[in-house]
């Protein structure tokens, strides 16, 4: 799982870019983002979280891995037939 964390300090040098994007959050809210994070504002800044798992093991030669930004998820499929999942064996995240 990836994560990152703007504190406070830095918030206020950053803040054109979050008004520039119109996304102003008032505290103790909690948003998804276009690019499937999970965050949250707090007095002390804004901390965002992927919101999604990662599959880690499974057959690469035969499989790919294929992300759909809106379910914020990942899906493994044969890559000569799309219809057919691939079995995953573990996820990251």
């Amino acid at each position: 799982m990836s994560c990152f964390c703007i504190p406070k300090q830095i918030l206020k040098s950053r803040m054109a870019a979050f008004l520039e994007s119109g996304s102003v959050h008032e505290f103790d809210s909690r948003w998804r983002t276009e690019d499937c994070n999970d965050c949250s504002c707090s007095k002390t800044g804004i901390g965002c979280c992927d919101s999604y798992m990662t599959p880690g093991d499974y057959d690469e030669e035969k499989c790919e891995s294929i992300f759909n930004k809106e379910t914020c998820s990942y899906k493994v499929v044969e890559k000569d037939d799309h219809s057919k999942e691939c079995p995953v064996h573990s996820w990251v995240g």
